[in-house]
């Protein structure tokens, strides 16, 4: 009986047992079940506000596309003009499919709509970004979105906001701006003070320590080597970026209506065809369009027809009669007859010759292009030079007695090769500018296919003779140069950066000073001779010592050299996800 007794109680407690546990295991099932259940709730939640954050950013980067390619039309002028249609645009399903899920709406939860704010001033200031440090004329916007999916049982409404500048940066506020492969390997120890830029790859295999103080950016690579196109043998020294040195940065581009490729860059410094409108893109750029005066010469090299003409701003109507042009030994500031042998070309320069302080003194008094300019003095010449030469021959544009320049300023344009004779734009009526110096300077640009500096002691009847005969002196010269090069290619080295300003003398022992800033957009198409090396063996030039810095002045947009070239950009400033239906986070 105690037995039975006792097998009894002990199954009742196992049942007891069993029921507990049972209980138990079903409460954490449900537990489990739940916490699995609202977890899944809590990533479908994150993942659609992944997908409605990325939806609303959708939306503001379909404006700021849109910003893009009008600033790039029409700069300012074409976006503010196209502002409410901005606020118009929102993603559609006949664009991406999924989008017919999501409804879009501005900050003010207006529904088909994106917001957009101008954020003034409009202003030439310090840019930000990857381009800080440089100036520029910049115009900011604010553009949000909000996007909610209208399938979800969530409702999730997600809102982002970005800040942008549409940016025009005139060229000559970098040190060195290359629109084709840039390659700087000096000698000597080289310091670049200012910015630089390449639309290509940057190559540096310098000799001796090269230091760049600004910023270095590059729309490819920068590489520490040298151009593959190039089979100079160098013992590469330091490289020592002081600011940024950035690869795959947006490329800076002419806004030229078309490729903007190097050949088709060159327009700019081309006569435009018939047809063209100055109004258009390509119209607006070339320097022939910006010129205030044009000289043009026809038939032969050595007896032209020549006219003097007003430029776009008088419809080209205005004729200045040879009588106050002509050089004849006593006025006039244009000279056709002159020529002298380039080494490097191997044939003879056929050259125009523009007496500076000559085209000053008319400049300032002239009653015949002065009122055409609102009583102003000259500060842009073009020089179309369409007289033919034997094989042996080549155009050519020289500035002369350039000491002081008029008083706004002088640029002289040519699709011909430009050469740069002794000391030019060094002082003004206040005094004289020496070294990095340039506070007695005018705004200054010399522009063509090849630029060539001819120190102070240039002598046109030595040109032809051997290297000692060619002796040059310390030059200085204050102005951009805007230019083409000869690339490197099949293991010749185009002569890099170092030998942009290109010499036809033996300059051991003399400094060439130079400040301005350094643009290559295109190759050359007159002055194709190879860079061949330097020294008596060769018979073409020795090196200066070169004392090169940027000019500081073009910082000013009141000191930039009339008709400087400008680029157009998009910069982004900021981003951040906020709250729907406001501007803020």
């Amino acid at each position: 009986m105690k037995l039975r007794s006792f097998v009894t109680n002990n199954r009742g407690s196992t049942l007891v047992t069993v029921l507990v546990l049972g209980s138990a295991t079903l409460l954490a099932a449900g537990s489990l079940l739940a916490w699995t259940t609202t977890n899944n709730r809590l990533s479908q939640r994150n993942n659609e506000y992944n997908r409605t954050i990325a939806m609303a950013e959708a939306a503001t980067e379909k404006v700021i596309s849109r910003i893009a390619y009008d600033y790039q039309i029409g700069g300012d002028a074409e976006n503010f003009a196209n502002i409410n249609s901005y606020r118009t645009t929102v993603p559609l399903p006949s664009e991406e499919a999924l989008v017919s899920n999501y409804r879009f709406t501005d900050a003010q939860g207006n529904v088909g709509r994106t917001y957009i704010q101008y954020l003034p001033p409009s202003e030439f200031r310090v840019l930000t970004a990857q381009y800080q440090g440089l100036h520029g004329y910049a115009t900011a916007f604010r553009v949000v979105s909000n996007a909610k999916d209208t399938t979800s049982p969530f409702g999730i409404t997600a809102g982002v906001r970005q800040d942008v500048e549409v940016t025009t940066i005139p060229l000559f506020q970098f040190a060195i701006f290359y629109n084709l492969e840039l390659e700087i390997n000096p000698g000597p120890p080289m310091t670049v003070t200012g910015p630089v830029h390449g639309n290509y790859n940057i190559y540096l295999e310098p000799q001796a320590p090269l230091i760049f103080q600004g910023d270095v950016t590059s729309a490819r690579l920068i590489i520490t080597n040298n151009n593959p196109q190039d089979c100079s043998s160098r013992t590469p020294a330091s490289i020592t970026f002081q600011g940024e040195h950035d690869s795959g940065t947006s490329t800076l581009n002419l806004p030229i209506g078309t490729n903007p490729s190097p050949a088709n860059v060159r327009q700019v410094v081309e006569v435009p065809p018939a047809g063209e409108a100055p109004t258009s893109l390509m119209g607006q750029q070339r320097f022939y369009n910006k010129a205030d005066m044009i000289i043009k010469l026809e038939g032969t090299a050595a007896s032209p027809t020549v006219s003097v003409k007003s430029g776009l701003a008088d419809n080209f109507a205005t004729t200045v009669s040879p009588g106050q042009w002509l050089n004849n030994g006593t006025k006039g500031f244009i000279d056709y007859d002159n020529s002298f042998y380039n080494k490097r070309e191997a044939k003879t320069v056929r050259v125009v010759d523009i007496d500076i302080a000559r085209l000053k003194k008319w400049s300032e008094t002239n009653a015949t292009l002065r009122p055409k300019l609102g009583n102003k003095d000259v500060s842009l010449i073009y020089v179309d030079d369409r007289r033919t030469f034997t094989s042996s021959e080549e155009p050519g544009v020289r500035v002369i007695n350039g000491t002081e320049l008029p008083s706004r300023g002088l640029t002289v344009a040519t699709p011909v090769p430009i050469y740069v004779q002794g000391n030019y734009n060094t002082k003004d009526a206040t005094g004289t500018s020496s070294g990095a110096n340039t506070s007695h300077t005018k705004p200054a640009a010399l522009i063509g296919d090849a630029i060539t500096v001819l120190s102070s002691s240039w002598n046109d009847g030595n040109a032809s003779s051997a290297l000692g005969s060619r002796v040059a002196s310390s030059t200085t010269v204050n102005a951009a140069f805007l230019a083409g090069i000869v690339q490197s290619a099949s293991c010749n080295y185009s002569g890099g950066v170092e030998n942009f300003p290109r010499f036809l003398e033996d300059w051991g022992g003399d400094t060439f000073t130079y400040n301005g800033s350094m643009v290559v957009l295109y190759e050359s198409k007159f002055a194709k001779g190879l860079w061949q090396g330097t020294g008596a063996s060769i018979g073409i030039y020795n090196p200066p010592n070169r004392s090169w810095a940027f000019d500081t002045n073009f910082r000013d947009p009141t000191k930039l050299p009339p008709g400087t070239p400008c680029v157009r950009l998009l910069i982004r400033a900021s981003f951040a996800a906020i709250k729907p239906n406001s501007v803020t986070p």
